[in-house]
């Protein structure tokens, strides 16, 4: 069975409700032989990284950023991860009040390093999420999880 590791950091009504449709995604009943692991950005291990098949990673867009929570993710996976997950698919989501580039950057340059690939096109959102964000979160788990199996 693959294993979809999501990691978030979900500290506002707005991330929560991204949060929520990429798991309802994730985990549909259409997509079979799919464990969903839900870790918060502060909390999930090298270890919970090595044990998944792909990545979803969500933050909110701080003072130009991705979240300390998902750097510090970041940080504490990279080295013991670099090798083993290399080429492994992964994708994301991001919200801010007014822009998201500074995260999207961030997110993508780590990424990048690691060797991960994208297995689906990341949601950002700004402002309060619209029901078309909501859906592209839905439909960004369900790619993730179902791209596993593929």
């Amino acid at each position: 069975m693959a294993t979809l590791l999501i990691v978030h950091h979900t500290p506002s009504p707005n991330c929560q409700a991204l949060f929520e449709a990429v798991v309802s995604g994730a985990t549909a009943p259409e997509i079979e032989d799919v464990r969903v692991v839900r870790r918060a950005a502060l909390a999930a291990t090298a270890s919970d990284v090595l044990a998944a098949d792909g990545y979803l990673l969500g933050t909110p867009a701080n003072l130009g950023y991705m979240s300390g929570a998902l750097k510090h993710f970041f940080d504490q996976v990279y080295y013991p991860c670099l090798d083993a997950t290399r080429g492994r698919p992964f994708g994301y989501y991001v919200h801010g009040g007014n822009d998201v580039t500074g995260a999207v950057r961030g997110i993508e340059s780590i990424a990048t390093g690691l060797g991960w690939r994208r297995g689906a096109e990341p949601v950002t959102v700004t402002g309060e999420p619209d029901r078309a964000q909501t859906e592209a979160c839905w439909n960004l788990g369900a790619t993730l999880a179902a791209g596993l199996t593929a």
